[in-house]
């Protein structure tokens, strides 16, 4: 199994469980999540209640969530929305601190692609959702999700130059 980290914190962000597709020259990856339920185990187990002399609904009361499956699974964490200049001033920080952590060729596709990366994450600004792992440090690397026109699921993208694969 890969695991993908932050390279900035180390937090585990993604895997290979969530296959991804790569837009804009590889520089994001596009992740689908799905909204799963989490806790709710319904067992029949054929029994008669009320020929048991039992209530309808009785039994064990469920703590069923819905939950999306890759915030859950990496325990990331929602972080209030950024407006236009917050969002540009992150990622300014972002280059800053990222581009010293990539070897020569990732800096210069990096430096090649971020601007186009940027535009297009600015043009879905006001729809976007912010993640961060679970260590919720100040210099993480941002998840972002966002639903697709008519989707139920929510979308994901990654900074890819911005996570190392562990193999697990």
């Amino acid at each position: 199994m890969l695991v993908y980290q932050d390279l900035l914190t180390g937090d585990e962000l993604l895997s290979d469980s969530f296959p991804y597709k790569e837009i804009l020259n590889g520089i994001l990856w596009e992740v689908e999540g799905k909204w799963v339920v989490q806790g709710a185990v319904d067992v029949n187990i054929g029994a008669n209640p009320s020929a048991e002399g039992g209530e309808e609904d009785e039994g064990v009361d469920d703590q069923a969530v819905k939950v999306v499956d890759i915030v859950d699974t990496f325990r990331l964490q929602e972080q209030p929305p950024f407006d236009k200049k917050q969002f540009v001033g992150y990622i300014k920080k972002y280059i800053k601190q990222l581009t010293p952590k990539l070897d020569a060729e990732q800096q210069e596709f990096f430096k090649k692609n971020i601007e186009a990366a940027t535009k297009y994450l600015l043009s879905k600004l006001s729809d976007l959702q912010f993640f961060v792992g679970e260590s919720m440090h100040d210099d993480s690397s941002i998840v972002f999700a966002y639903y697709k026109e008519g989707a139920t699921d929510p979308t994901f993208l990654y900074f890819g130059v911005g996570l190392k694969e562990v193999k697990c």
